[in-house]
């Protein structure tokens, strides 16, 4: 089997409901450009090409908290959840579980969502933004929410923020060129949130947190002997000091993390395998984010996997076994 954990959908009705709350914005020019997001039966021949595929679903662009005032979030993340959880009851064959949405924009209520999805839906994770309205994910008031996943024992389903190209990369210039912003402004904001996470305690805190990353650990695995040089350079030259609370060096946080295999690389999957090691490494495409709506995620990171120079086990370890044990998913 493989259990692709990050996997976007928008259903019928909250598609229905983000053109009601947002019209004319331009995420819903993205979204109806990916006809895989929503029509199930594209999305199945898809899936009926590559043999064993399942998926963990999860809501796809826009960011509630980017699209809509509280009240409105708090009705979509409901909406959106519900029927994730219905079309997981209804195919079970296809979908083995869903990670909830919630209101970020709203922390008592996005508590309460993640708190009805997990023990009224049977959700096996959530997943969050690296950038909540501007906001890091370390800031005090995100606290309760991953105290609350670490007693769930679900993982965190790290997304870059959805940056577009109205921030620049320059500033005396109006847009990012080049498509820049979403090459690398993506997978920058991602490699951001995880140094907060990692410096600022998180996980001596909460011990037992699981945050899955996305893109493979984002820059964090071919830039680990960066970090290393340089945080111990400025430290004997420069006089930096580690911070006082933290218990372990910096690079035994971010080995903390896990990460999915939305790369579609194979030198890349090596790099993030001798970072993170097979047990931290989980099947993810982002289907249907490509040229042809799925399909080229979807083969590319099989293939990618494939290709890895590693044992078997450790292959079935990445598509099958640490989903299971991660979002402790039925056998």
């Amino acid at each position: 089997m493989k259990i692709d954990i990050f996997s976007h959908i928008i259903p019928p009705k909250y598609k229905e409901g983000l053109h009601k709350k947002m019209p004319g914005a331009w995420q819903l020019k993205l979204m109806e450009a990916y006809p895989a997001l929503f029509d199930l039966d594209a999305r199945f021949r898809i899936m009926d090409k590559y043999e064993g595929m399942v998926q963990v679903i999860c809501t796809g662009a826009p960011a509630l908290e980017d699209a809509a005032p509280p009240k409105d979030t708090i009705e979509l993340a409901k909406i959106a959840n519900d029927e994730m959880a219905e079309l997981v009851r209804k195919y079970p064959d296809r979908f083995v579980a869903a990670v909830a949405c919630l209101p970020m924009n709203d922390l008592d209520a996005a508590l309460q969502e993640l708190d009805r999805s997990v023990r009224d839906l049977n959700f096996r994770g959530i997943q969050l933004h690296s950038d909540i309205n501007g906001k890091p994910l370390d800031s005090p008031e995100f606290e309760p929410l991953f105290a609350k996943m670490a007693e769930y024992n679900l993982p965190v389903l790290l997304h870059p923020e959805i940056r577009t190209k109205e921030k620049p990369d320059y500033p005396n210039e109006t847009e990012s060129k080049y498509l820049s912003f979403l090459i690398f402004g993506w997978p920058y904001r991602t490699t951001l949130a995880m140094t907060r996470l990692a410096m600022c305690g998180m996980f001596d805190r909460h011990p037992t947190l699981k945050v899955i990353a996305h893109h493979c650990g984002a820059m964090v695995p071919f830039f680990e002997q960066r970090f290393h040089m340089i945080y111990n350079g400025h430290q004997m030259r420069m006089g930096f000091r580690q911070e006082p609370y933290l218990k372990k060096g910096p690079l035994d946080y971010f080995r903390m993390f896990y990460a999915d295999t939305a790369i579609q690389s194979t030198p890349a999957l090596m790099c993030g395998h001798s970072f993170f090691g097979a047990d931290r490494l989980l099947f993810g495409t982002d289907m249907p984010y490509d040229v042809q709506v799925g399909d080229v995620y979807s083969r590319e990171t099989i293939l990618s996997i494939e290709r890895m120079a590693i044992p078997d086990s450790e292959k079935k370890k990445i598509f099958e076994d640490n989903a299971r044990r991660i979002m402790r998913l039925p056998v």
